[in-house]
């Protein structure tokens, strides 16, 4: 009977014992689900609450009027611990209002605090056009700049259909109305109105380069061919101001621009919609870059449709994608 009685208190302080280390358990995987926000937060991601820091922004793959990264330069630019802001730009362009947009909010933002644009292996394009609003362009031995030009680019599938025996008819208001039509041959009307919107929006973008680095029209025939430069090149022809990273940016936000020594450099990322952190979408996120997809896609529909180029409007891009 003792043996019974001294088995049974046994058990329970092996209950006991395995209800302690399950509530341990609960607790430490508690913590650790809360330290990823808070990592983000505090760190490398989001740094703390009014501590001072010079902001980086990634700006890559195809450029397009990107409404959350434009609202987070915004929010930069009022965000008085951020002394300045780094440009991140590893892009071949893109749609030539998309470039236009955040060119437009790096001025904007230039005119509170200085934003240096740091080129990874490209900024060609909508991307150069990009890295043209801020008030100095770094660039490494090895990159590529340039490509400043504007494209427009359709698709003649009339004799396709022919081929399969498809007839695509319209009833038209004018001759050049939704023209140039996948259906039909282009008319030369229309490749002349084509080409009308096409050297309007390239005069524009030529005229921008040229005011922000300070190029004559004569200085800027050469460099307005649509052809793309090394970052030695681009230093040599004014494209760039400076070969390196983010040390020699920090050495010229430190004595050229007034900002204090020693701030980190603190990653900032649009925020999705819905939260700041969702264990769903940064998991998405990570799963299209490992597809080398466009983790800022909302769907893999729209992430494929990304890749393959799907751009609306006129382009300002460097080797567009196939297809298009």
């Amino acid at each position: 009977m003792s043996l019974d009685v001294q088995d049974l208190i046994d058990r329970r302080r092996l209950r006991a014992k395995l209800g302690f280390w399950r509530l341990a358990a609960l607790v430490i995987l508690a913590l650790a689900v809360l330290a990823v926000p808070v990592a983000r937060l505090a760190g490398g991601e989001g740094g703390l609450p009014g501590r001072e820091s010079i902001a980086r922004v990634e700006i890559s793959g195809l450029i397009t009027e990107d409404r959350r990264l434009l609202a987070l330069l915004n929010e930069l630019k009022e965000d008085d611990s951020v002394r300045a802001v780094l440009l991140k730009i590893n892009s071949p362009g893109g749609t030539t209002v998309g470039g236009e947009s955040l060119y437009q909010a790096a001025r904007d933002l230039a005119a509170k605090k200085p934003v240096v644009a740091e080129v990874g292996t490209l900024a060609a394009s909508a991307g150069y056009m990009v890295a043209a609003g801020s008030d100095r362009i770094v660039a490494r031995h090895s990159s590529i700049v340039g490509s400043i030009g504007v494209i427009f680019q359709y698709v003649d599938a009339s004799d396709l259909l022919g081929r399969v025996g498809v007839d695509v008819n319209a009833i038209k208001s004018t001759p050049l109305k939704a023209e140039p039509s996948p259906f039909a041959p282009t008319s030369e009307e229309a490749r002349q109105m084509i080409a009308r919107l096409v050297d309007s929006t390239y005069e524009w973008f030529v005229a921008l380069v040229a005011e922000r680095r300070g190029f004559s029209p004569a200085e800027m025939q050469p460099l307005a061919d649509g052809s793309i430069f090394t970052g030695d090149q681009g230093l040599a022809l004014g494209l760039v101001d400076e070969i390196g990273g983010e040390a020699e940016i920090r050495r010229w936000l430190e004595e050229e621009r007034g900002v204090p020594q020693g701030l980190r450099i603190v990653r900032r990322e649009p925020e999705r919609e819905g939260s700041r952190w969702n264990p769903l979408t940064s998991a998405r996120a990570s799963f299209f870059a490992f597809l080398g997809l466009d983790p800022q896609a909302e769907s893999l529909p729209e992430a494929l449709a990304r890749s393959a180029g799907q751009l609306d409007g006129l382009l300002s891009l460097w080797q567009p994608p196939l297809g298009r």
